[in-house]
């Protein structure tokens, strides 16, 4: 069931109607009833794959109970490394397995050596990335003291599940999801608002943004071979967009479904594409995941303490980490690497904590370095973006070399519509910049009949793009 589909604008209405319903009558059974709604969400995918999710939730459950308990440290290792071991262990075979295998065999075949092997046709379970490090979080909080285990099977249960969270994040904590589910939640008007209004930029996001920048961003990736220069830089600036759209989208609306339940979700995406350095971009950038990898490998690795020779190894291993956790390819742990490589110079000259605050704070518009900066770190955020959305490394160089090497100034094709709604789109997120997303902000500013303007032509907007073949988030190929 996607978030773009009518499906879930039918399914929603009704979950929340009934979820308030149980209010104030007994918070168990509305957790249980979100816990069930959570588990058919799920199953809407594929229902085999329920029983993965129970197994990997119910292990990560008792392990967190047992290491708490345990008396001796050598019981709470073998509890964790248990839980460790087996969750990674179905991640690596479903997302890894085939990945492994035909790496390991043209190694061989570098060496002359011909081996026999087949691959599996194996189906990747969505949402594993992440609710496998949902519950390996929850259990190494536990392990290093920072939180005591969940005695209630259905709150912890939910915590991993929680379905707008479910498929695609943002990656959730349990000092700050938990807490929530064990206490009784009061409907609050103004945060209902706000979260359909988050929901309504999300699905514009996904609808008009994303969605169209794919249509070409598709034919040209996908024929770049005969693309004129120009043609492929337009390519890569459009994926740029959808990825963003896609991705932020899905965000939006997965705390606008949690927030009209009276639930906080993590925030997770802090306006990336107006950072001033790659730095910025990853602290603006798919928020959760970056400090998962910070908290639970970058610091017990060292984190910055052994001086920049300690900093630049730790950050090149999360960068590759990170790379590899959103796909089996060398691609993806390619576009790590660049992203690594990009962001040394500033960890070398301690300049990685300069632009905390959002660009050109309080003003309409930015100075001249900040307009160079802005571009600067857009440019090289494309760049990289080629190897994510290439299909193999050698698609990615020959795309590379098709800019420079054939006609850069032939005019492309260019979909004037497209870039049109671009433009309204980036104006509306740098108003809005200051807020946690473009329309929490800008509802302020504007008047109520300017407001409603807005969103009606927003809601139109999304209505004449809207397709009768919903597209999947790329995220849920993670």
């Amino acid at each position: 069931m996607l978030f773009n589909s009518l499906n879930y604008l039918i399914f929603f209405p009704i979950i929340f109607m009934l979820y308030w319903w149980l209010n104030g009558k007994s918070l168990k059974w509305q957790n249980i009833m979100l816990l069930a709604v959570s588990y058919y969400f799920y199953s809407c995918w594929d229902w085999r794959f329920v029983f993965l999710l129970a197994f990997s939730t119910g292990l990560d459950y008792f392990s967190g109970i047992i290491i708490h308990e345990a008396k001796t440290q050598l019981k709470k290792k073998i509890w964790l490394f248990l839980s460790i071991g087996i969750n990674l262990g179905f991640l690596g075979f479903f997302k890894y397995y085939n990945f492994f295998i035909d790496s390991f065999g043209e190694l061989l075949r570098n060496f002359g050596l011909q081996i026999h092997y087949s691959t599996l046709q194996i189906i990747l379970p969505v949402g594993i990335s992440f609710y496998t490090f949902h519950g390996l979080s929850y259990v190494l909080d536990i392990y290093y003291d920072k939180i005591k285990p969940s005695y209630n099977w259905v709150n912890y249960t939910l915590f991993v599940s929680f379905f707008p969270l479910l498929v695609a994040g943002p990656i959730e904590r349990a000092t700050h999801l938990l807490p929530q589910l064990e206490t009784p939640r009061k409907f609050n008007y103004t945060k209902a608002v706000d979260g359909l209004r988050q929901i309504l930029w999300g699905l514009f996001k996904k609808i008009v943004i994303a969605d169209n920048c794919a249509v070409f961003a598709n034919e040209i990736f996908n024929n770049s071979a005969h693309q004129s220069g120009s043609s492929l830089v337009l390519g890569a600036i459009f994926f740029t967009f959808q990825i963003y759209g896609d991705f932020s989208g899905y965000s939006d609306i997965a705390l606008g479904s949690a927030r009209l339940l009276g639930i906080e979700l993590l925030k997770n995406f802090n306006f990336p594409y107006f950072s001033r350095d790659i730095a910025e971009f990853w602290r603006r950038w798919h928020i959760s995941l970056s400090s998962w990898f910070k908290d639970y490998l970058y610091i017990p690795l060292g984190g910055s303490k052994g001086g920049n020779w300690m900093r630049i190894r730790n950050t090149f291993i999360i960068f590759l980490v990170s790379g590899f956790w959103h796909g089996a390819n060398w691609t993806f742990i390619f576009w790590g690497g660049i992203n690594a490589l990009f962001i040394m110079p500033s960890i070398i000259m301690k300049t990685n904590r300069n632009n905390m605050e959002i660009v050109a704070k309080g003003k309409y518009f930015p100075n001249l370095k900040e307009v160079l900066q802005l571009v600067s770190t857009f440019t090289l955020t494309t760049f990289c973006w080629i190897f994510f959305r290439a299909n193999s490394l050698s698609h990615a160089f020959e795309y590379i070399g098709g800019i420079f090497k054939k006609s850069f100034f032939t005019i492309p094709s260019i979909p004037y519509a497209t870039i049109f709604l671009l433009i309204i789109f980036i104006t509306i997120e740098w108003l809005g910049r200051e807020g946690n997303y473009a329309l929490e902000k800008l509802d302020l500013k504007l008047g109520k009949p300017f407001r409603w303007l807005v969103y009606a032509l927003i809601i139109l907007a999304i209505g004449m793009f809207m397709q009768t073949q919903e597209t999947p988030f790329i995220y849920f190929q993670f």
